[in-house]
């Protein structure tokens, strides 16, 4: 496989992962506090990619030199975990998952200012289609409440951890210099870990660990291993190989993945209607791919060996 074939099925395999947090993050985002919640997450994911490191490619002291890039970007990205969870709270997950599929619009603008990265045209058409297809979501297909624009607040808090999604993606690249992913998303999930701990450590130690339901520990394991661990390394992994707006692409499979989670818990698909939107974001993901094809030149990433 060619680097950018890999980078692609890394992010099929992101975009799947990461539904599932959609559609289990919904329903504990009111049993347990969103910092707090993450900020186990990050610890139970450092611990799991620090083994994997170890056992791999090891943690070598060269690639901590600089550690402020880590903690500028384990501060933006559990923003964005935070501000999700804190958003499901009152948002629908395919809602949810549409409003994540802004985030490649957000990305193509990121990557321009951070690494003077062109969107083609197909590209800019492709995002367009995407967005529209989101906001047909997102609005629930009444024309009217687009018209009032009448966000829920849910969305809109959520929106805002999307912002940060976005900017860490290019920010990854712009950061990193030569480090293996698996490494690097170790010294990101350290940060967050720790940014998250001293953040929320009253509310941590607070909570009643022994008293929760199993479905947190169900979900909290999953968001740490599967959504977390596993994705983050995929997502760094893509990062390198891919264009950050064509990474993010990915995000519009995101709302599919998600009504087929909430079948599969048994909490049913959204109308007809709804699905015109979901269909849209697949039409992007589709023109985004018939882009590949073509020569991009990219500048090379500051830093990068």
């Amino acid at each position: 496989m060619t680097p950018g074939q890999q980078g692609h099925l890394a992010m099929l395999t992101f975009s799947a992962l990461v539904a599932g947090s959609f559609a289990l993050g919904a329903q504990v985002a009111n049993v347990i506090d969103p910092a707090v919640l993450n900020a186990a997450r990050f610890v139970l994911a450092a611990a799991v990619i620090g083994a994997v490191a170890a056992a791999t490619t090891g943690l070598p002291i060269a690639a901590f030199r600089a550690p402020w890039r880590y903690i500028v970007l384990g501060g933006t990205f559990v923003t964005y975990f935070v501000l999700m969870f804190e958003g499901l709270k009152t948002a629908a997950p395919v809602s949810a998952a549409a409003v994540f599929t802004l985030t490649p619009v957000m990305a193509a603008g990121f990557g321009w200012i951070l690494l003077r990265q062109v969107t083609t045209p197909r590209m800019a058409l492709a995002l367009t289609i995407g967005a529209v297809g989101a906001l047909w979501v997102i609005f629930r297909a009444d024309w009217s409440a687009f018209r009032a624009f009448e966000v829920g607040q849910g969305e809109a808090i959520y929106f805002v951890g999307c912002v940060a999604h976005a900017v860490y993606t290019p920010m990854v690249r712009k950061l990193n210099r030569g480090e293996p992913a698996v490494v690097f998303t170790f010294g990101v999930l350290v940060a967050g870990a720790v940014v998250l701990t001293l953040y929320a450590w009253s509310d941590i130690m607070a909570t009643d660990w022994a008293g929760l339901p199993m479905i947190v520990w169900i979900t909290l394991i999953y968001i740490a291993v599967f959504a977390s661990s596993a994705t983050f390394v995929l997502l760094q992994f893509a990062t390198l190989r891919l264009p950050s707006a064509k990474v993010m692409a990915y995000t519009y499979l995101t709302p599919s993945w998600v009504i087929l989670w909430e079948q599969a818990l048994g909490n049913g698909a959204p109308g007809m209607a709804v699905l015109g939107g979901v269909a849209l974001t697949m039409v992007a993901l589709w023109l985004l791919l018939r882009d590949d094809g073509r020569p991009q030149l990219e500048p090379k990433p500051t830093g990068a060996r």
